[in-house]
């Protein structure tokens, strides 16, 4: 005996075919890209269209009408100020995410050690509020090598004359009629000078012990080249008398040691030097201008001088300090958050077994946060390849060049004098690349913690 079975009634349909579910789910997918649209036409106008045009400037010439291929990228990598820049960010990328999340995470754990944790908070995440370029200005005071306004430098020579005094030759004097002048112990020339010249320094009234035992005879100088000023810092005494005055005599000794500084119009210090044994100087890269060539009242008086923080040689370390004591707060508190959310139980067991604090700590607390630890290190990774304001701010002119980064770099080639854009878009999209991989890691991480 067989029964008929009726035929499964088909799935209405409507709109050229499609089942309801799909209709609902095209329904949705319109209102989803219609409240994305706004979103969508901002991103595309402030990141996607800049990105592809700034990849087109960039093969072509400093005015954009015309077009010169692979040149600027040629041109960026053979230049020196180029090397600079790279080598600066890779020192900023593997010295200032690492030392902001190290002290990161040490502050966190100290904060559920401390009474004041609240305070303590409070404290480290302060430089937060204050933005990079009023940052910059207060690092900048604070390492100037004048003691009287580098509150560092102060510090310094304060721990200097409490172990030692005396100064390279206290009470010299200008030779009267060579064109100097004293001010408050500091001797300069009456007249400012441009690169290229050359300035004497004829100085009387200096003790012979100061001197030294063998001092060397004084040496004019040679021809300056067109970024420099030179010039002979002396003793213009003869033993026994002759000679001519403010010229170099044949026994008459160079000072060494003695530092010399060139001021611009605005009273900064653009560029230093000390003399060498025959008392010659050589003040290098000075950009055209005027300067007032000075020797400082700090070779001349008693006690000790300061370090030159803002020198081509500690430039670099102190914009890093500068940024570290910024974000260092910002690690805290998100690796702060992880803690919170941390599961406690483990530490407590290890501690009833009779692990260390510094076991756990190691083996349990760090292990833990290693997500967070993460993101926190990628995300200022992605930060310092992109550093401009402190490094812009912070180095006075001659240190400028020892600091520059890349995102410094770009800005000048484009608007800080170089006037060349399709230079400063290759720089642009150099800097676009080496940033890509480190946001890409963090969007991966934001996925998986999702999953």
């Amino acid at each position: 005996m067989t029964t008929d079975t009726a035929p499964a009634a088909a799935p209405t349909r409507g709109g050229r075919g499609r089942t309801p579910h799909q209709l609902s789910r095209r329904r949705q997918a319109l209102v989803a890209l219609l409240f994305l649209a706004p979103a969508l036409v901002f991103l595309g106008a402030l990141v996607i269209y800049p990105i592809i045009y700034t990849f087109i400037r960039s093969f072509y010439s400093s005015r954009g009408d015309e077009f010169v291929g692979w040149n600027n990228y040629v041109t960026m990598f053979t230049n020196d100020a180029t090397f600079t820049a790279i080598r600066n960010n890779i020192i900023w990328v593997v010295v200032a995410p690492i030392t902001c999340t190290i002290l990161g995470l040490i502050f966190a754990v100290l904060m559920d050690r401390i009474r004041w944790s609240t305070a303590f908070k409070l404290i480290i995440f302060m430089p937060m509020a204050i933005s990079m370029l009023a940052a910059g200005v207060i690092f900048r005071g604070m390492f100037q090598e004048d003691p009287d306004i580098g509150v560092v430098n102060a510090v310094v020579v304060g721990v200097k004359d409490a172990f030692s005094h005396g100064a390279a030759f206290p009470g010299a004097q200008p030779r009267a009629d060579a064109g100097l002048i004293e001010d408050r112990g500091t001797i300069a020339g009456v007249a400012t000078v441009q690169p290229g010249a050359t300035q004497d320094f004829p100085l009387v009234s200096i003790r012979t012990d100061s001197l030294g035992d063998s001092p060397t005879l004084a040496q004019a100088a040679d021809a300056a080249a067109s970024d420099e000023v030179v010039g002979t810092v002396w003793l213009d005494f003869v033993p026994g008398g002759g000679g001519v005055n403010g010229e170099i005599d044949a026994n008459e000794f160079g000072l060494e040691g003695v530092r010399v500084d060139a001021v611009d119009n605005t009273g900064f210090v653009v560029a230093t030097a000390r003399t060498d044994a025959a008392g010659l100087y050589t003040l290098e890269q000075l950009p055209p201008g005027d300067y007032r060539i000075a020797l400082p009242s700090s070779n001349f008086t008693e006690g000790a001088t300061g370090v030159p923080w803002l020198s081509s040689t500690f430039i670099t370390a102190v914009v890093i300090l500068s940024y570290v004591w910024i974000w260092a707060g910002f690690a805290m508190v998100m690796i702060a958050s992880g803690m919170s959310a941390m599961d406690r139980t483990l530490q407590e067991a290890a501690r009833v077994d009779g692990a260390s604090e510094w076991k756990v700590f190691r083996r349990i607390t760090v292990p833990l946060l290693a997500p967070v630890l993460v993101v926190v290190f990628v995300t200022l990774i992605i930060n310092v390849l992109k550093i401009f304001d402190l490094v812009y701010v912070i180095p006075p002119g001659n240190a400028k060049p020892a600091a520059n980064v890349i995102a410094v770099e770009m800005w000048t080639v484009s608007f800080g004098g170089g006037n060349d854009q399709g230079l400063g878009s290759a720089l642009a999209i150099l800097l676009l690349i080496l940033v890509l991989p480190f946001m890409l890691i963090n969007v991966r991480r934001f996925r998986q913690e999702r999953q």
